[in-house]
């Protein structure tokens, strides 16, 4: 009973081990793949925050448009122009798929990863890791990643360092920190899920939600929103993507909010929402597991 018991622990941290921040810590000297040296905190950003954001807003739009039909609450609200903007991009898809598909896709209904491989030109999904006892990992499943494209987000509660964040961070290995302190919570389970949720039904703003909870379920709405699943690169394991902070700016259309995976946890928080996006250090082909490298080491 008591090796039992022992072999289950042991199996537990093999695979906790390659989320569990001291562990890494411990091990860099080890394994200096893991390590990016970057000049400063402010440079570190391997395509620009414009590239970004226009990466954000293609698949956003896009996945918009593909839910259309579910849109009309939130198109009442809209300033004619932007509802316009969306019919005539609509009416040109349209044309499109009456040239090309059949009847079904006619009806201009697809799955989140067929829109972000048509958008992108590529699909990633959760699978077992090819590590070890690492558990599931994220996989290019179609296509193939440029180097430099935005290849996944890190879902979660956005916390300030000064916030509490204590029970929530018990036995958890999704805590994301950022170079200034914030932490991203992006455990889809527990009291986690709990937070995310009450904050998501807080923000909300009648048909208008400021953020996407359904990475939480098994039916995820943004493709890209499955980051925190990316294991830790290994001496073996070369990183092909690292992670890359991006504050939403203010002028982020209020339609679009409902793809966004992250939610601050203070409500009266003014500063901009902060994300982590994944970001391809170099082609990554079909069938390839991504691996990140956790740490920046500023000189």
């Amino acid at each position: 009973m008591t090796g039992r018991l022992l072999r289950g622990l042991w199996q537990r941290w093999r695979r906790y081990k390659y989320r569990f921040v001291p562990w890494i810590a411990l091990n860099l000297s080890h394994n200096p793949r893991t390590l990016r040296y970057v000049p400063e905190e402010s440079k570190d950003k391997i395509i620009s925050d414009e590239d970004v954001l226009g990466t954000l807003l293609k698949v956003f739009q896009a996945l918009f448009l593909n839910d259309f039909h579910k849109q009309s609450d939130i198109l009442t609200i809209l300033p004619e122009p932007v509802k316009s903007k969306y019919q005539d991009l609509l009416a040109v898809q349209y044309q499109r798929v009456n040239l090309l598909e059949n009847k079904h896709q006619q009806q201009n209904i697809f799955k989140p990863e067929e829109i972000l491989y048509k958008t992108l030109g590529f699909s990633v999904a959760r699978a077992t890791s090819s590590l070890i006892s690492a558990g599931r990992g994220v996989f290019v499943t179609k296509g193939l990643v440029p180097k430099g494209a935005v290849v996944s987000m890190y879902p979660g509660t956005v916390y300030q360092k000064y916030e509490p964040i204590f029970f929530q961070s018990i036995g958890n290995p999704f805590i994301f920190r950022c170079l200034d302190g914030v932490l991203i919570d992006g455990n889809d389970k527990g009291i986690s899920k709990v937070v995310y949720r009450s904050c998501n039904g807080r923000d909300r703003l009648g048909p208008l939600k400021m953020s996407d909870s359904t990475w939480l379920t098994s039916e995820i709405h943004n493709p890209l929103a499955i980051g925190q699943y990316v294991n830790n690169c290994s001496n073996d394991r070369a990183a092909n993507v690292c992670y890359q902070e991006f504050d939403v700016p203010a002028v982020f259309p209020v339609e679009l909010k409902q793809y966004l995976p992250n939610i601050a946890y203070s409500y009266e928080k003014q500063s901009p929402l902060r994300c982590v996006v994944l970001i391809a250090l170099r082609d990554i082909e079909q069938g390839e597991e991504l691996f990140s490298n956790y740490y920046t080491i500023v000189s």
